[in-house]
């Protein structure tokens, strides 16, 4: 996805604002790595850290004003370079034109009628920077040094991407011209603009982003300055925070994995060109041919002459998009929050729930997520919910009990509910803490609804807002589908509506069942010891009573947290009533994969 770029001048090391001695910006460096390397802060304490580390940040930066090489003019004036070059090597340049499309910024648009299917994109080999080209790059021999390279092969791209800018003879300059100057990722977020997201489940991600991004940046630093194969690299007199910044977004926001030239194995990739693509909904339609050696892209749908060509991005939040893209998509089919979920190893039924669990193939523990659509639990969610709700007498039914076996398949079919019973509490269960976790946030979602009405508010902190109210509204209709769902089983169950029964004949409708896949995000540490524990019917409605009842044995915890967690969560509920400003980040860290394609 291509944002306008701002246009600036060309300057060098002799343009910096004030003279720095090497000593002294090296003292400040060190610092900032050692800072950054120290201990994971304690609950709570994550927020004053990051303002710590982006205080020593700004001291770098504001010492390197003027230092950074840029290009003159703006990235429109290098199109018609980028799109000679791509036709020189190969690539397919007909069919399409680089346009601005306003607020999504630089897109292709078609200057014919495109079929959907139709192949009308291709990037040769030749024209992709990978981590395989920068290890026969000037990088190379710090490469088959250097541990962090070896392992991080986006970092590897960044730094690539740095040397090429910065060598006139460089193959890439074409590409490496079109690039925006800048980008909205959190990375290029004010402080003010971050805080909106206090309290969201996205904070965690961003402020470990940033610190990150610093450390490794004071790391190659001195990697540059002092490790003798990196005396070759054109970065000595021109690495800067702001380069290293830019060149990390540039790597986050358009990095893909394709497969090495013998196929063996996949590496990292930037697809020039084809990464001028704006995101819609839809499928993937991108791929690589290895017998042509080229990444081919068909068409999602039909495109008529003059209409912007879309391509899917993949089932990412809107978390992941501002985080590693750096933009909010409104239509996002595929939104999400996340939702920590486990059996307590304490409890008594423990060793019982994990053997159904386990036949099931669902973990005792893990992370699991509530969607903006309904339903809001995936197939795998309720059948680890159903479990995780069971009395004694159940639990042996699925598991010594008659076609205990198949009995298993029908965990996360609607169709055949264990007990009325159990639905109730399982769904009672779901609405309770998605209104606990709403009672976290520090505004309401009206009052953001509001301030995005403010026409003075900048794109970051509308961006923020966004996303903190998305997260907000999935929840509101989590709490609105379980109190719906608790109600309608409440009522089978005061009428005495017969039990749908599993019979052998219906394993044909399990198989053709239209359930929605499950996502889980990332596995939980099987050390937790302090995941959700059974709730019993008496506690389940205690718990619809009152958001600060226990679910059992005085134990309440478990979206987004352990019991620990749950005990912060009614802890920042209680401050919200008192009207104070929460600064404690409240999401679980995620893994940072690979993207499929970026900004």
């Amino acid at each position: 996805m291509g944002k306008k770029s701002r246009v600036k001048t060309q300057k060098s090391g002799t343009g910096a604002t004030a003279v720095v001695s090497p000593k002294e910006m090296m003292n400040l460096i060190s610092e900032l790595l050692q800072k950054c390397s120290s201990a994971a802060p304690s609950p709570g304490k994550e927020w004053e850290e990051y303002v710590q580390i982006r205080a020593l940040v700004e001291k770098i930066r504001k010492k390197q004003k003027g230092v950074s090489v840029v290009f003159e003019g703006s990235r429109e004036d290098y199109f018609a370079e980028l799109m000679a070059w791509a036709a020189e090597c190969g690539a397919s340049c007909d069919g399409f034109e680089i346009a601005n499309f306003a607020d999504e910024g630089y897109g292709l648009r078609a200057t014919r009628d495109i079929k959907a299917e139709e192949l009308f994109l291709w990037i040769p080999r030749k024209m992709l920077m990978t981590v395989e080209s920068a290890k026969n790059s000037v990088l190379g021999p710090l490469y088959s040094q250097d541990r962090i390279l070896q392992a991080m092969g986006n970092v590897t791209l960044a730094l690539h991407l740095l040397c090429e800018r910065a060598n006139p003879a460089s193959p890439w300059l074409p590409y490496i011209k079109t690039l925006p100057s800048e980008y909205d990722t959190p990375l290029y977020f004010e402080e003010e603009e971050v805080r909106h997201l206090l309290a969201t489940q996205a904070i965690q991600d961003v402020l470990s982003q940033y610190k990150n991004t610093a450390r490794q940046y004071a790391y190659f630093y001195k990697v540059i300055h002092t490790h003798p194969n990196a005396s070759k690299l054109p970065l000595k007199d021109a690495f800067t925070f702001d380069d290293y910044r830019w060149a990390v977004s540039s790597v986050m926001t358009r990095q893909n994995q394709i497969p090495t030239e013998d196929g063996s194995r996949v590496t990292l990739a930037l697809i020039p060109l084809w990464d001028m693509c704006n995101h819609t909904n839809g499928l993937i339609t991108t791929g690589y041919n290895l017998e042509d050696d080229r990444c081919e892209c068909v068409a999602l749908q039909d495109y008529k002459e003059n209409e912007q060509i879309y391509i899917f991005y993949g089932t990412r939040s809107n978390a992941e998009f501002v985080i590693h893209n750096g933009f909010f998509f409104e239509d996002n089919a595929h939104d999400r929050v996340k939702i920590k979920l486990g059996v307590s190893k304490s409890e008594r039924l423990y060793a019982m729930k994990a053997e159904v669990l386990a036949r099931a193939g669902i973990p005792a523990s893990s992370i699991f997520a509530l969607h903006c659509s309904e339903p809001p639990i995936s197939a795998q969610l309720l059948a680890f919910l159903r479990v995780f709700c069971m009395t004694e007498e159940e639990l042996k039914d699925y598991l010594v009990g008659d076609h205990a076996i198949n009995k298993i398949f029908t965990l996360g079919n609607t169709e055949f509910p264990v007990s009325w019973e159990n639905e109730i509490k399982l769904w009672t269960f779901l609405e309770t803490r998605a209104t606990l976790l709403l009672k976290t946030y520090k505004t309401a979602s009206e009052e953001d609804r509001s301030i995005l009405q403010k026409p003075d508010l900048s794109l970051h902190s509308r961006m923020a807002i966004k996303l903190r109210l998305a997260e907000k509204e999935i929840l509101e209709r989590a709490v609105a589908s379980g109190r719906a769902k608790r109600l309608h089983f409440q009522k089978q169950l005061e009428e005495g509506a017969p039990l749908p029964l599993y019979e052998e004949s219906d394993i044909a409708l399990l198989e053709n069942a239209d359930a929605k896949l499950p996502i889980i995000l990332r596995k939980l540490d099987e050390e937790d010891e302090h995941m959700e524990p059974e709730l019993d019917p008496s506690q389940a409605k205690t718990l619809l009573e009152s958001t600060e009842a226990a679910l059992l044995n005085g134990q309440s915890k478990d979206v987004n947290g352990s019991h620990e967690d749950t005990q912060q969560e009614k802890k920042n509920a209680t401050e919200k009533e008192k009207g104070e400003r929460q600064e404690e980040p409240s999401a679980q860290r995620t893994e940072d994969a690979s993207k499929d394609k970026g900004e």
